[in-house]
């Protein structure tokens, strides 16, 4: 195992999976060393940043979070989720968040189904900002989560808590 991963891909199953085994494994150690987490993303499955976010909230050691190149979309909430004074951000880095959305394809009666979904995601998104911001869901929903896509750089997302040094 490696001392630090790297999330340079799509956030998928394969890469998000190594992660989580990584940071398992790590926590087993006797090490107060924090683990380092390095995201150049532009996203990808929703569900498994929330996964990895989950055993990122369990873990025994602070989790430092280098966003570089690209924090986007998942890989946004995912860099959020670091530990805080342990986020870090490239002065250069696309920075970008939206609220959850996917192309439902299916039967018109499941349509409600799928809404809810929707919904109770996007509701799964603005606990975690709040967590990761102190700022109120309205905060969140105002100025991360809005209808159109947030795109901001680093002195924004230090000012909005969301990363707490560029480098």
């Amino acid at each position: 195992w490696s001392s630090d991963v790297c999330s340079s891909d799509l956030i998928e199953e394969d890469n998000i999976n190594l992660a989580i085994k990584w940071i398992i494994y790590e926590n087993s150690i006797q090490s107060d060393e924090p683990l380092k987490l390095y995201i150049n993303s532009q996203g990808g499955d929703l569900y498994q940043a929330l996964g990895l976010i989950d055993v990122m909230r369990l873990s025994n050691k602070p989790i430092q979070t280098f966003g570089v190149g690209a924090v986007m979309s998942a890989a946004f909430l995912i860099f959020a989720s670091g530990t805080k004074h342990y986020r870090f951000i490239t002065r250069n880095c696309g920075i970008m968040c939206h609220q959850y959305s996917d192309t439902y394809e299916g039967k018109h009666h499941d349509l409600k189904s799928f809404t809810k979904e929707a919904e109770l995601t996007n509701e799964r998104m603005s606990k975690i900002l709040q967590e990761a911001t102190g700022m109120t869901a309205r905060e969140v929903k105002s100025k991360l989560l809005s209808p159109s896509d947030v795109w901001m750089n680093a002195e924004e997302l230090v000012k909005l808590g969301v990363a707490d040094f560029i480098l």
